[in-house]
């Protein structure tokens, strides 16, 4: 980087140490408190929290829930982002646009909608019973796998976009190298796409999960209370029961550990970019 360069990126760096670096000191030196006034210095925040089971069964089941929402997304966004992939321009601009129009929609908005669709007299619920596949409504809403549904829904599009911005740039004649050779199309896909599009699917497994284990709206709104999750237990920490250092040290560890999860998706990431030039 040359000087000119460096001087260009003054303004970012300045930008990122006074809204990021500054506030995550902060909240790090808060968590080293016993009090929100920060006259004393302790750990004892980090020792309560690893030495209690219900505090880190949350920890556990938010970052589970990350999961358990990304995996779904994939099952579901991989396909649609195949299919935008080998369609026509026409036809890739209206399913982009269909991907995309959860965005342009609010997320409380589209929680809301989901709080009516998931109730006992909803439309998933309507059909169940008109379809006679269950004799009563069945309990969607206030339950994991509503959770897991609504989570799926909102954040699939940070899912498909990576994946098919990796699969427009696969070359299309080694797509048709492989059917010369004699290789159908689901071997096609398992043989060469896939593997080339791991990049993609490993950048939006990143973008999905972040964004899924710190969604406190839709969690907090289709699990409600009795569901509770890192983002509600920081919230309750601070707001319910004034306990800012707590909450700070709860925050840490939660931002550390969905940080070693997006590490370690990073490396995957290296590796199949490795795998695919060798």
């Amino acid at each position: 980087m040359t000087f000119t360069q460096s001087k260009l990126a003054l303004p970012l760096a300045a930008l990122f140490v006074a809204f990021f670096l500054s506030p995550l000191a902060v909240l790090v030196g808060l968590s080293l408190h016993a009090e929100a006034a920060m006259q004393t210095w302790t750990i004892g925040n980090y020792t309560k929290f690893l030495a209690d089971r219900f505090n880190l069964s949350i920890l556990w089941d938010t970052l589970l829930l990350g999961v358990k929402a990304t995996l779904v997304c994939l099952v579901f966004g991989y396909p649609i982002a195949w299919v935008s992939a080998r369609a026509g321009p026409r036809w890739q601009s209206i399913l982009l646009f269909i991907v995309i129009l959860p965005i342009m929609t609010s997320v409380v908005v589209r929680t809301f909608a989901w709080i009516v669709i998931l109730g006992r007299q909803g439309i998933l619920n309507q059909i169940a019973l008109g379809l006679n596949l269950t004799d009563e409504p069945v309990r969607l809403l206030f339950t994991e796998v509503g959770v897991v549904l609504v989570l799926a829904q909102v954040q699939m599009p940070l899912m498909v976009l990576p994946i098919l911005t990796v699969m427009s740039r696969i070359d299309p004649n080694l797509l048709d190298a492989s059917r010369a050779l004699g290789a159908g199309e689901w071997r096609t896909l398992w043989r060469v796409t896939i593997p080339l599009s791991l990049p993609g699917v490993i950048a939006g497994c990143i973008l999905t999960y972040a964004a899924c284990v710190t969604a406190f709206v839709t969690q907090t709104l289709i699990g409600g209370a009795r569901l509770i999750y890192m983002p509600l237990h920081i919230y309750s920490q601070a707001i319910g029961a004034n306990n800012w250092p707590f909450a700070a040290a709860l925050s840490v560890i939660f931002m550390l550990a969905v940080l070693a999860i997006v590490y370690a998706l990073s490396l995957l990431a290296t590796m199949s970019r490795t795998h695919v030039h060798a």
